[in-house]
């Protein structure tokens, strides 16, 4: 049975690997943000380790079958941020990535795995960075598009 200490310690792990993902999501105008992307990563976590009966060591059959259920469950949460814009646009797909990642940030706070939990974290928020800087860059290179708002480049 794990004690107070490390229950709080993974619960708290998860909030903040969760808040740091929603951090991120927050500074870019997303529609999920710290509390949204904390809690996921808090729920995550508690399923985890009610799956493995508290017992701390990951190994339980139930642990499994809750991350199974987590991992599935989550894709719902992620599919109601994907919205298809204008011709063959879509909207949201970073952010339901960002929301099924960051459950499995929760899973791993549930497991007591912290340092993947860091190195996750670390590669998720390196992901989202690295990967807004050259979606900007990619935005500068294209023609204007006429008629469109923030379409000249003059405007920006």
């Amino acid at each position: 049975m794990m004690d107070p200490f490390d229950i709080c310690l993974r619960l708290g792990a998860a909030i903040l690997a969760g808040g740091l993902v929603g951090v991120n999501r927050e500074m870019h105008s997303k529609p999920v943000g710290v509390r949204t992307l904390g809690l996921v990563a808090l729920g995550a976590a508690l399923v985890t380790m009610a799956g493995s009966g508290f017992s701390g060591d990951g190994t339980d059959a139930n642990a499994s079958r809750a991350i199974q259920g987590t991992i599935t469950g989550i894709g719902f949460l992620g599919a109601g941020v994907i919205v298809k814009g204008e011709g063959n646009r879509v909207h949201g797909l970073t952010t339901a990535a960002a929301i099924w990642v960051t459950a499995a940030l929760g899973i791993l706070c549930g497991l007591g795995a912290f340092l993947p939990l860091a190195l996750g974290t670390v590669f998720l928020l390196l992901t989202l960075f690295v990967g807004g800087l050259i979606d900007r860059a990619i935005e500068l290179r294209r023609p204007a598009r006429h008629g469109r708002p923030g379409s000249d480049p003059a405007s920006r």
